[in-house]
């Protein structure tokens, strides 16, 4: 694997970040980032969830995709000199998709490395180090500081099933009372409407979902519960995964990822 040039932390680069003007969903690649020599195949099927932003978005009614990692998977498929196809997935069949032959070249949208899934697919570098923290009311933030608080059967804890936030209430928060929502575009809106306490989450999507929902607040995200690395997953063995990384450490090292981070972070989504 190719050693990081410049793997973004999370608690450091939002600091940073600035609002700026949202391109649009189809806006070329960057000229910063060099076409790889052309590839047989002509499309570059990306698996994405479409419901963790501000990585990754679709639009109900349009079907269009958008995001940070919607956004790199662009960039990527103008370096292999191909044509990006988003493909549907779901966080609890991820891996198997990623696993069925044909089904996806590679996978994108706030993918944590977990051991798990090294077993069953390739992963680049990582890009973003982040990790868990609580999204909840602002009158409710003093309540769910620790793990401690969270833990107990009078919280209720809404979770999507099947990834690693769902890994992580089962491991910490055995105690609590949870509730499994399925629409991780919705379920921001069960806590403000009362139906649920708390949400554990990475700090990413919970400080970008804070900004959108006014009344929710993300609960001390730059120290959060855990650590974790976000990658994009690859077929086990592919072909690409060495092009993948070659390109994603030019795309950290040049500004391109810091580029799409800073359309989202802090800016309304389109």
């Amino acid at each position: 694997m190719f050693a990081s040039p410049r793997k973004i932390t999370l608690g450091l680069v939002a600091c940073a970040a600035v609002a700026a003007p949202l391109f649009a969903a189809t806006a070329p690649a960057s000229a910063a980032v060099q076409k790889s020599p052309a590839v047989t195949a002509k499309t570059l099927r990306v698996c994405t969830t479409g419901d963790y932003k501000p990585l990754t978005y679709r639009d109900s009614s349009t079907g269009r995709y958008s995001g940070i990692d919607i956004d790199m998977a662009r960039e990527f498929a103008h370096y292999l000199n191909v044509r990006p196809v988003f493909v549907p997935t779901s966080w609890p069949t991820l891996v198997n998709d990623i696993a069925t032959p044909g089904k996806c070249d590679i996978a994108a949208g706030g993918i944590s490395i977990t051991p798990q899934r090294q077993q069953q697919a390739d992963f680049t570098q990582p890009y973003l180090v982040d990790g868990k923290a609580p999204i909840t009311t602002t009158a409710n933030a003093a309540r769910f500081q620790t793990v401690q608080q969270i833990d107990n059967k009078d919280v209720r804890v809404i979770v999507n099933p099947g990834g690693t936030n769902a890994d992580f209430v089962k491991q910490y928060l055995p105690n609590a009372t949870v509730i499994t929502w399925p629409d991780n575009n919705t379920i921001f809106d069960q806590i403000l409407q009362g139906h649920a306490d708390v949400m554990i989450t990475d700090s990413i999507e919970a400080k970008y979902q804070a900004t959108q929902h006014p009344g929710l607040v993300a609960v001390h995200p730059d120290k959060p519960f855990t650590t974790v690395e976000k990658a994009y997953m690859l077929p086990q063995g592919s072909k690409l995964t060495r092009k993948a990384d070659k390109w994603l450490a030019g795309a950290l090292e040049n500004g391109t990822f810091q580029r799409a981070y800073d359309r989202w972070i802090g800016t309304p989504s389109a």
